[in-house]
């Protein structure tokens, strides 16, 4: 594709360190209900693998892990870790900030169509106390031009994404932010509508570009 082709052929790019995180403190381990899904969310399992407390000696005792349990705090999965990125040892998860832009070779963090400030979760996580609770994620995107003819691909990238990678009783709403595109009643259409997205993701062709978007999620 020629550069002239691009809906925006210059984009403001942002550099990784400027980019929105959360760094977790070394040996930091997350408890509580939500870690049950960790392999989901980290997918090398960290802990695999570790030759801590391999010798049964100092292995902890039941009365040690009911302590830990009860000095555990619970971490709902909040708006940083569905932005990206959030550290554990060795590893860290990226859901929408390192997603491809299918123009340019940058991710759409970069070039802040996802916006850690734009993804909004509710109840929030400081008031879900129950894991298992209805959680409403909604994006809202904004494509660097008001006419990107990508914006239902980028809206696409972004849903499969979270459905992949976040717990059932996540409602994933995503849309294009108010007046950030001509056309942003049409496009919240499509991706709010169940089965034109699922449609949509039949095409072989968009469902290739979606899956190379998503090749740079790690």
């Amino acid at each position: 594709m020629a550069k002239s082709d691009f809906d925006n052929a210059n984009p403001t790019v942002l550099s990784v360190s400027q980019l929105p995180s959360r760094n977790l403190a070394k040996g930091h381990v997350r408890k509580g209900p939500d870690s049950k899904y960790d392999h989901i969310l980290f997918p090398k399992q960290w802990w695999a693998g570790s030759s801590l407390n391999s010798d049964p000696s100092v292995w902890t005792s039941d009365e040690d892990e009911d302590d830990d349990l009860t000095l555990a705090t619970e971490e709902p999965i909040d708006e940083q870790e569905i932005y990206g990125k959030s550290y554990a040892p060795s590893s860290c998860t990226y859901l929408l900030s390192t997603i491809s832009d299918p123009e340019h070779p940058v991710t759409l963090g970069q070039i802040a169509v996802v916006r850690l400030d734009d993804i909004h979760l509710s109840p929030s996580p400081a008031e879900r106390l129950d894991p298992n609770t209805l959680t409403n994620v909604e994006v809202e995107l904004t494509p660097t031009v008001n006419h990107c003819s990508l914006a239902t691909v980028i809206g696409l990238a972004v849903r499969v994404r979270l459905e992949n990678a976040l717990p059932p009783n996540y409602r994933i709403i995503v849309r294009m932010k108010d007046g950030s595109h001509a056309q942003d009643d049409q496009v919240n259409k499509q991706l709010g509508d169940k089965e034109r997205v699922a449609a949509a993701l039949e095409n072989a062709t968009l469902k290739g570009i979606i899956e190379k978007m998503l090749e740079t999620c790690v």
